[in-house]
């Protein structure tokens, strides 16, 4: 299988996480598995629990893992249901968990997966292809003001509303079925979007439709929630971001669940006796180090970071 891979920020990954000898470890977006390879290599002994939704991470992940036969089991699964994994391999808690976020190289650089617009290829962008409505489904069906919504909130664009007007007129005699269509499309719809630019006028909106489509933002809040309790006591919690939206999220929940006291301030004393689930470990996000860039540049956008489940 053609599966390239290079794992984001390894280094930092693995001084954050401190795999031990023993330890059960839970990468939670297996992808190429080399994250996960690294934490059996690091930990003897160590239990590793991958879970991806894409069939074929898990595939090329058993090939990339089978060095360490009985000390891992692969998972067909998104990472918010980590907590009905455990229960089914009945073990109530993890020394830590990762969660690497976003579309995967290999994904990206898999032209009939329709995640890109480098190639004229199906409108797809699911990372489980066994399920769920394609991006031709939100485009050709979906009502204008749901369409509207989605490239602004998702992809922060700022034509919104014309493209999607531009959507309306075109699927009524054709529906939308190829990457290149809807690229061709957008770039004839935004001002200036036919000249050379560093960002193609396309990226915001095909973003934003691949987040809708496998609905990742409400993954990542309901995933990182629920990692947290399924920390052990000084059990760790690694998520690397890449882009302005899930990093807002993981930032947010990190310090809703590091606060202590959330009583109003005008008590003078504390009555909620509401106490900090977790210390955070990065004061600000970590960025990759500019040796990593210069061999990986997907790597540039990446953010980490990183708590430790408290008592």
């Amino acid at each position: 299988m053609l599966f390239e891979h290079q794992s984001v920020m390894p280094r930092e990954v693995l001084d954050l996480l401190q795999p031990a000898a023993g330890g059960i470890y839970l990468d939670g977006t297996l992808g190429g598995a080399g994250h996960s390879r690294l934490i059996l290599e690091r930990a003897p002994e160590a239990r590793l629990i991958g879970i991806d939704r894409d069939s074929s991470a898990l595939a090329k992940a058993a090939e990339v893992l089978s060095p360490w036969q009985g000390r891992f089991s692969l998972h067909h699964r998104t990472f918010d249901q980590a907590a009905e994994v455990l229960a089914e391999l009945r073990i109530d808690g993890l020394d830590g968990m990762l969660l690497d976020l976003g579309v995967s190289s290999h994904q990206l650089d898999t032209a009939e997966r329709g995640f890109s617009f480098r190639f004229d290829a199906p409108l797809d962008m699911r990372m489980d292809c066994s399920s769920g409505q394609t991006a031709s489904d939100l485009v050709n069906e979906l009502p204008e003001d749901e369409l509207v919504r989605i490239f602004f909130q998702y992809g922060e664009e700022r034509y919104s509303r014309r493209i999607v007007r531009a959507i309306l007129k075109r699927r009524e005699s054709a529906p939308f079925k190829r990457t290149g269509e809807l690229a061709e499309l957008i770039r004839n719809t935004i001002p200036s979007g036919g000249k050379p630019s560093r960002i193609d006028p396309a990226t915001r909106v095909f973003q934003a439709l691949r987040i809708a489509v496998n609905q990742e933002l409400e993954q990542v809040e309901q995933g990182v929630r629920r990692g947290i309790k399924l920390l052990k006591p000084g059990g760790r919690l690694v998520v690397i971001s890449f882009h302005s939206l899930e990093d807002r999220i993981v930032k947010h929940m990190f310090r809703e669940q590091a606060r202590g006291c959330i009583c109003p301030p005008r008590l003078p004393v504390c009555r909620c006796e509401n106490k900090p689930a977790v210390e955070i470990l990065t004061r600000r996000g970590l960025k990759p180090q500019a040796d990593e860039i210069d061999m990986n540049p997907r790597s540039r956008s990446a953010v980490l970071r990183a708590v430790s489940r408290l008592d």
